[in-house]
Order: C-alpha cells, then structure tokens, then sequence
C-alpha cells in the first residue's frame, strides 16, 4: 500500500528565491486552498552553522504547515541544519535539489546534486536522522537528461523521505519550454512514497486535470501564483464543486495596494518596497490582456505613489473578462503542459528500472500527520 500525504489540501506554494518571505507567506495563506507553504531555500555551506538565524527562518502561520527548504551537500552539515529548524518547529524539511542556477552548480549543489545519486542518498539519510517529522526532496528531471530520474528517485525513497516534489524539466532547460508532466507520471508508478508534480500549472481547472491525469498525488505551484494570487481559492472551490472566483480589476488593484502596504510597513529601507512590488507586478502583469501596456508602465514608475496611479487607472477599471485569471484559463495567455498522454511512453523512467547503487537500501520512513 503506498503513503498517503502528511497534509491536506494536497497543494503547495513552491519556495521561491527573493519572494516566500514571512510576509508574502502570510498574504498567500490568508486565502482558503492552500496546504503548505514553503520559506526561500536556506544555503547550508561547510562554515560553521549559526543556529540563531535558521531558526529565524521557522515563521509560521497558524493552522498551515510550514516547509523550511535547506540546500547544501555537507551531510553532517545538512544533518545539523535540518535537525535545528525541525525543533524549531519546522513541520517539513526539505532538500533543494534542484535549483539550476550556475552558482548552485558550481558549488555542488542543487540541481548539481542529480548527478550523483549516491550522494544525495547519503546527505538526505543523515538528515533523516535528525529530523524525526516530514522529510522531503524538490528535485528536476535530471541535470542534461533524464536517464537517471528514477535512481534518483529510488534513492530519495530509500533513505527516508516522506515525499518527493518533481519539477519536471532538467537543469539545462531553466524555465524555457514547458514542463514534461509524463514523468511525473512515470515516477508515481515506480516509487511508493507520495509525488507531488509542480511546473506551468497556470489555471486552476487545468492543474486539477493534469493531477488526476498523471495520477499525482499534489500540486506545487510558484510562479503561476505569483501571477493569480487566487488559483489555491479556485481549486479548492472546484474541488467543493462551487463557483470559482473570477477576480476583475477592482479585486487584482485591492490586494495589489494592501501587498503594497505591508512591503511599505515591514521594509525600512525606502527603495526596497518598490523592488518587491514590481517583481510581483511583473507577474500579475502577464495576466492582463493589454499587450503588456500595463507591465511597460508599472516597471518604469519611480516611486509606490506612482505605482499606485498606475494601479488605479489601468487595472481598478478592468471587467473579469480582460483579465487572465479565469480558473478555466479562457484568454490562454499562458502555454500549459499537455495532460491527454499520460500513457504515452516516457523512456527515461521506462528503459532504467531499479538503476540504484547496491548500498542504497529501503529504510524506514517516518509517518506524520500536522
């Protein structure tokens, strides 16, 4: 019988670098549908550990679960920064396996991680021995190709993880195409532990399809929530059978000016709310139909006064229907993966079956429920 998910709704704000602070945390969560937030991964180097600041990053929020991501390839490093933020309260730790940035790459880490199966067996094994909760690994389809997906995979089941969250492109992609959602497929049928799919779910209807599709057992989304910061709402509400929001102008400009309220009210320095305010408006700006008129503007104000003008004018007044956060994803301004070729063959996974080094070995793996 496989595991089922430690949490419910089976749905995850993916950790996101420079965004899933405290506070953006907080905004996201006070919406219903949303299952488990995740902190900005936390680099865990060979330099001696200082417990102060990772139990600084263990800011929950009451009655959803919070994931502290670590990233490192120091076992006994990693061991100890995942035993700290787990008795700091952490419900789930988990491993970054798969940033694809050239600095992670370079020092080993991340992404750089997939290369080397056994290595990766051995760091998350020795944080499973200090982590008594949830353990869990973010990983990609693999660093050029995807020949040794299932390995891996192999490997983060065998020493203990809880859970495995599949990204399903490869280190050498970055963001660019759109993400292969077959192996997140293919794993679900080769391992035992719960495998959550996360990449271009855009729209609330069609993530919800591709999840039953690929017979995944959750969804992660980042950057799509970045842009619609109402998806986990409208696939709560699907699920619920009701109607789903469809915000309009009116509702994007509201939580647009209190986001920009809080940023104002918890960053000292003057320059630092606009920053935070466009990267997020660089997304939201995507899903007006505008041919990018508001995004050009937006990006060139020089002060939150003038953002908020621009808010009021170009976006307050807009119907629903201008504006791309329809759950079905009616203005299809976004490429979504494809979920009607589930059973087509993906050979990566298929062609390598059992490809694990013959030390890594099933271990027990911890159940827990938040």
């Amino acid at each position: 019988m496989k595991d089922a998910l430690p949490f419910t709704p089976s749905t995850m704000l993916a950790p996101m670098e420079g965004v899933t602070d405290p506070l953006f945390r907080e905004v996201m969560a006070e919406r219903p549908g949303l299952g488990v937030v995740c902190t900005e991964f936390v680099r865990i180097s060979r330099a001696p550990i200082r417990a102060v600041h990772l139990r600084a990053e263990v800011v929950k929020i009451p009655g959803v679960p919070l994931s502290v991501q670590i990233m490192g390839n120091d076992a006994d490093c990693m061991a100890d920064a995942a035993g700290i933020v787990s008795e700091a309260g952490a419900d789930i730790v988990d491993i970054n396996l798969g940033c694809p940035t050239r600095k992670a790459s370079k020092n080993g880490v991340g992404a750089a991680m997939l290369k080397d199966p056994d290595l990766l067996y051995k760091v998350l094994s020795s944080m499973r021995a200090r982590v008594p909760g949830c353990l869990s690994a973010k990983i990609r389809a693999g660093w050029d190709d995807a020949t040794h997906i299932l390995a891996i995979a192999q490997a983060i089941e065998a020493a203990g993880a809880n859970f495995i969250v599949v990204h399903p492109r490869l280190r050498t992609d970055a963001f660019k195409g759109v993400a292969d959602w077959r192996i997140v497929a293919a794993l679900k049928s080769q391992i035992s532990i719960p495998v959550i799919g996360n990449g271009d779910c855009w729209y609330a209807a069609p993530a919800l399809h591709l999840q039953k599709a690929m017979q995944c057992d959750g969804i992660m989304i980042g950057r799509p929530a970045l842009r619609n910061p109402w998806i986990f709402q409208q696939m709560a509400q699907i699920r619920s059978a009701e109607t789903p929001v469809h915000p309009d102008g009116a509702m994007v400009a509201a939580f647009l000016h209190d986001l920009m309220g809080r940023f104002c009210a918890a960053l000292h320095v003057p320059t630092a709310p606009i920053g935070r305010m466009k990267e997020i408006i660089g997304w939201v700006g995507r899903a007006i139909d505008d041919d990018r008129l508001f995004l050009r503007q937006a990006l060139r104000a020089k002060s939150i006064q003038e953002i908020q003008v621009i808010i009021d004018t170009m976006i307050a007044p807009l119907p629903a229907h201008a504006i791309d956060m329809h759950s079905e994803g009616l203005l299809q301004l976004e490429k979504c993966p494809e979920n009607s070729d589930k059973n087509t063959e993906f050979s990566a996974v298929s062609r390598h079956p059992c490809a694990v080094s013959s030390h890594v070995h099933k271990s027990h793996v911890t159940r827990t429920d938040f």
